[in-house]
């Protein structure tokens, strides 16, 4: 087969969070990039799928330019490839087209059927709509992932609930926002799972603070966005202003005791994803205030993840329904050029039979042959294309396709003589 799809790319599964960050893509670097592929390797067809646990390219190309991919990303990160190659996946078409299945659908996720992973991949495909990057194939394939999402999310409990300890603060904070309208949140610490939490956070509410030790982390973790960052001098302070306190911490004493807090609360979440903890519970001994540990929220994200795992087998039966009817178009897509050439010079040959006879015949006996002829044709053609279909689905399409061709001379251009 000519059209093969391919993919190079790197996951958490085996690369570590500093390498991750130096190949993820945003928004602007992604289409910069698509531009690139098409200018240095002639690269049509492609997309980018970057989140924080996966950068991976997905293109469309006849030539096995896997490692000439992976040099140009690493060359527009300013990174020595030899220092990152052992990282990279590489995945031929039918793998390329069953892990962007799977990336899509939560099941190649770190955590289990991740609820942002769609919104983040029809981000990507926007991005390549956007450049001009996607061809019948990938348009094709793109939607036909989002309807297999649209019936796992409908008949099976895959999406229920969160199942990142993230997730589920972010479920506490909503059912605490139905009390206090827009709360405001303090996140304390901006290490890997602070960064998640953010991420979590960023989708659903505005008024958000930030305290490092080291300011400058949480400046550069803000960037554009309109969230605060404040002294971690004036941590007790921000505690009391906030409605909802997130420590993520790495620290080895406690942060936050009751000591630290004003007496006339009304009502007030903490959060505490420290390990060890950096909330004392005694908090909770002030009117208004309810906190959470660790192992709390684990146990709700226990729960969750339970039914999602039991869900997979239901999951994956969509997956391959929607994978399998995906290759029969594929493989229809990939012999219609076949078709097409052959209704081409079978067209041909009429057209120059009915010439050889029109000046002996009258305008109605024309007419008559036209549509006679034209039938035949039809009727010729229908079983060879029939073949060629259920060959595509038994994988079986090239010998006839070949067959086909040398039979009708099918690379020869038709003759332009009527």
């Amino acid at each position: 087969m000519d059209y093969q799809f391919r993919a190079v790319g790197v996951s958490y599964h085996n690369t570590p969070i500093d390498i991750r960050e130096k190949l993820a893509f945003l928004e602007e670097t992604s289409k910069s990039f698509l531009e690139k592929l098409k200018a240095v390797h002639g690269i049509e067809e492609a997309i980018i799928i970057s989140t924080c646990n996966r950068t991976e390219v997905y293109f469309s190309s006849d030539q096995a330019l896997e490692q000439e991919v992976i040099k140009l990303m690493c060359l527009e990160k300013g990174i020595e490839p030899d220092h990152v190659i052992s990282y990279f996946n590489i995945y031929g078409h039918d793998e390329a087209i069953e892990q962007i299945f799977k990336v899509s659908l939560g099941l190649d996720s770190k955590v289990l059927g991740d609820i942002q992973i769609i919104n983040q991949v029809k981000h990507a495909y926007q991005w390549t709509a956007d450049e001009n990057r996607a061809g019948a194939f990938l348009h094709r394939l793109m939607h036909t992932i989002f309807f297999a999402n649209k019936r796992i999310s409908q008949e099976t409990p895959f999406r229920d609930g969160f199942g990142s300890v993230a997730g589920v603060a972010v479920d506490l904070i909503n059912v605490q926002s139905e009390v206090i309208l827009n709360p405001r949140i303090l996140l304390i610490g901006t290490g890997e799972i602070g960064q998640n939490v953010l991420e979590n956070l960023k989708e659903e509410f505005t008024d958000i603070t930030l305290i490092n030790r080291t300011k400058q982390r949480a400046l550069d973790l803000v960037g554009n966005r309109e969230y605060s960052v404040a002294e971690y001098s004036d941590l007790v302070s921000e505690v009391n202003k906030a409605d909802v306190v997130i420590s993520a911490a790495t620290v080895d004493t406690i942060l936050i005791s009751k000591e630290s807090l004003v007496t006339s609360l009304t009502q007030k979440l903490f959060l505490d994803l420290s390990v060890p903890r950096s909330i004392n519970e005694d908090v909770e001994e002030v009117n208004g205030v309810m906190l959470y540990n660790i192992d709390q929220i684990e146990e709700k994200t226990s729960v969750v993840l339970d039914t999602r795992r039991n869900a997979i087998s239901d999951v994956e039966s969509i997956l391959h329904e929607h994978l399998a009817d995906f290759n029969n178009w594929a493989g229809e897509m990939e012999v219609s050029p076949t078709i097409k050439l052959l209704k081409e010079r079978l067209e041909q040959i009429r057209k120059e039979e009915l010439a050889r006879h029109q000046k002996k015949l009258t305008a109605s006996e024309i007419e008559l042959l036209e549509t006679v002829t034209k039938n035949m044709i039809q009727k010729v053609i229908k079983l060879p294309v029939l073949e060629l279909k259920a060959a595509c689905k038994r994988g079986e399409a090239d010998s006839l396709v070949g067959a086909l061709h040398d039979i009708f001379d099918l690379e020869k251009e038709p003759s332009s003589k009527s």
